[in-house]
This record gives C-alpha cells, structure tokens and sequence, in this order.
C-alpha cells in the first residue's frame, strides 16, 4: 500500500538585511532547509505553517504569501510527498538556537545555494523567488539522484 505524506515549507526573509531563516537539519531530510513540517488531521495547509515554524523557530509569522506545491513520487514505491510552500517577512518573537530540527540561523540566498547539503534546498528557489511556477515534480527513490521540473 502506499502512503502520502503533506507538508509544509516556509522561507522566511528579514528585509532589513536581505537574509533567510534555515535549518541546519540534523534528522530527516539533512542539511540546510527551511522550517515546516507535517499537516495534522484536520488542520490546513496555511496554519500548519505557522505551527510548524512557531515550533521549530519560536518566531509568529503572518501574511504568509502560496508559492506552490513539490510534488514527490517514489518511483520505486510510489509513495508521495506533497510540500506546500509559502513565504513571508512578517515574524516577531524571539529566533530560538536551537531546536529537535536542527540549528536555526539566518544565511542570504546566495550562502544557501553555495552550501552543500544532501537535501538540495537550493532547487526549489525557484518556486520560492520566480513567482512564474505552481508546481514542480520529482521523482525519486534512495539510490538514485533525483531533480524536479517546474510547472
């Protein structure tokens, strides 16, 4: 039987010094990302976004602005992961260090896609920066290096 996963993501960007909040995650999907997680029975898409980041971060986040869908299918499996992404620069509170997900620490663009990192953040800039995509797809299993097309 296969399963579908849904989540969230969420790039967070200071204007006044033109960074982005990441994580350096230290559980699933390793290295740097940015915070999110998974969506709880009965809760949407939008306010496990702001849970999800109030947990990982400590910081509020509001005005969250939809950039699109990834789409993952194993192709081995065909179990699906489905990520929504949403950006916003309105947060107050306090950055926690530190949390279960990693560290949390504010990088600019250009930092996040020199970095290496086995989860590849940097190819879903795109969705985040372009505002032309509502989708990308991938396809994926634990053996082979993966890539995802915009839509």
């Amino acid at each position: 039987m296969t399963k579908c996963e849904i989540t969230t993501m969420v790039m967070i960007e200071d204007k006044n010094t033109e960074k982005i909040l990441v994580q350096d995650r230290v559980k699933n999907w390793k290295g740097l990302s940015f915070p999110g997680g998974h969506v709880e029975n009965g809760e949407c898409f939008y306010d496990c976004a702001v849970r999800e980041v109030k947990e990982e971060t400590g910081l509020d986040i509001s005005n969250l602005e939809y950039c699109g869908i990834i789409h993952w299918v194993n192709n081995k499996t065909l179990d699906r992961y489905l990520v929504f992404l949403y950006k916003t620069t309105v947060f107050s509170g306090k950055l926690i260090a530190m949390s279960d997900e990693g560290k949390n620490m504010w990088i600019t663009i250009d930092e996040l896609r020199n970095a290496p990192s086995e989860n590849q953040t940097c190819k879903y800039l795109p969705m985040f920066l372009e505002g032309k995509y509502s989708e990308a797809f991938g396809s994926w299993n634990d053996e082979e290096p993966w890539d995802i097309i915009y839509k």
